[in-house]
C-alpha cells in the first residue's frame, strides 16, 4: 500500500435510498487521476446499492464492522469473504462505538483484524482515548495498549494492508475537535509505536487518519500536519457537497510538498 491521503466516510446508521441518490448527485465527478483515496462505509444493507455509483467515481466501498468468523451459524454478522464477494474492499475495526456500546474487547478486535487481513481486506484499525483518560494523562498508554493488543501477531506480509485511525472518543460527534497540534502529537506517537512493533521502513508507510468531528472548515489544518494522512469522517460525510469539500482539501494537500511516498 502506498501512503497517500485518504478521505473515508463512515455513514454509521444513516442514509436511506433517497439520501444516497442525493449524495451522489451533489458529489459530482471527482476525476480519475487523483493523488488521494475516497472511500465510503455505508450501512451493510446499502453496500451493493452504492457499488455501481461508487465504482464509476473510483470510490472504494467497505464495511463499518466485520465478524471474527468467515462463515457458519453467526446470525447477523458480516463475513469478510462475503464482503469481498459483494464488492467491498475494506472494513473498520475497533471503532469507539463498537468498543464502548458493544463491549468489543482488544482480543476480539484482534481476531477480527487477523481474519480480515487474511481474507484480503484492508483494515482501518481505530484507536483512541476517552476524555477522562486524556485528562489523567493516559492518552499514550491507552493508545499504545490498543495498538499492541489489536495489531499483534499480524504476519509481516499483511501489515501493508493496515491503516490506523486515531479517534479521540471525546471528539466523536461532539463538535469538539482535537487541535491539529494535539492530533499530530498522538499521530507521531502512533508512528513511533508502529516502528517499535514493526519494521521501521514499513511503519512510516502506514497511513494514519484522524477521526473526530472532522468537517470542511477544519480539515485543511489537520491534513497539513506531516503525520496526518487523511480523515475518518462521520457527520460531514453524509452530504455530497461536504464530502466533495473534504476530497478537494485532500486533493489540494496531495499536491503540496511533504507527502509520504510509497
Amino acid at each position: 500500500m502506498t501512503a497517500r491521503f485518504y478521505i473515508v466516510g463512515n455513514w454509521k446508521m444513516n442514509q436511506k435510498l433517497e439520501d444516497i441518490n442525493n449524495f451522489f448527485k451533489d458529489l459530482g465527478d471527482l476525476g480519475n487521476e487523483r493523488q488521494y483515496e475516497a472511500w465510503l462505509a455505508p450501512q451493510a444493507i446499502h453496500l451493493t446499492t452504492l457499488l455501481e455509483k461508487a465504482n464509476a467515481l473510483n470510490i472504494q466501498i467497505g464495511s463499518q464492522n466485520i465478524s471474527d468468523n468467515d462463515s457458519g451459524a453467526h446470525t447477523g454478522e458480516i463475513s469478510p469473504s462475503s464482503l469481498i464477494d459483494a464488492g467491498g474492499s475494506f472494513t473498520l475495526i475497533g471503532h469507539s462505538e463498537r468498543r464502548s456500546i458493544y463491549k468489543e474487547s482488544n482480543d476480539f478486535i484482534n481476531r477480527k483484524t487477523l481474519l480480515s487481513l487474511e481474507k484480503g481486506l484492508t483494515v482501518i484499525f481505530c484507536c483512541g482515548e476517552t476524555l477522562e483518560e486524556r485528562e489523567k494523562g493516559m492518552t499514550e498508554s491507552v493508545v499504545a495498549y490498543q495498538i499492541e493488543e489489536g495489531l499483534k501477531d499480524i504476519p509481516s506480509n499483511l501489515r501493508e494492508k493496515v491503516i490506523v485511525a486515531y479517534e479521540p472518543v471525546w471528539a466523536i460527534g461532539t463538535g469538539k475537535t482535537a487541535s491539529p497540534e494535539q492530533a499530530e502529537e498522538v499521530h507521531l506517537f502512533i508512528r513511533s509505536k508502529l516502528t517499535e512493533l514493526w519494521d521501521g521502513t514499513l511503519s512510516h508507510k502506514v497511513p494514519l487518519l484522524y477521526g473526530g468531528s472532522v468537517k470542511p472548515a477544519n480539515v485543511e489544518g489537520l491534513l497539513i500536519k506531516p503525520n496526518i494522512d487523511g480523515a475518518l469522517v462521520g457527520g460531514a460525510s453524509l452530504k455530497g457537497a461536504d464530502f466533495r469539500a473534504l476530497c478537494d482539501a485532500a486533493d489540494k494537500r496531495s499536491k503540496l510538498p511533504g507527502q509520504l511516498q510509497g
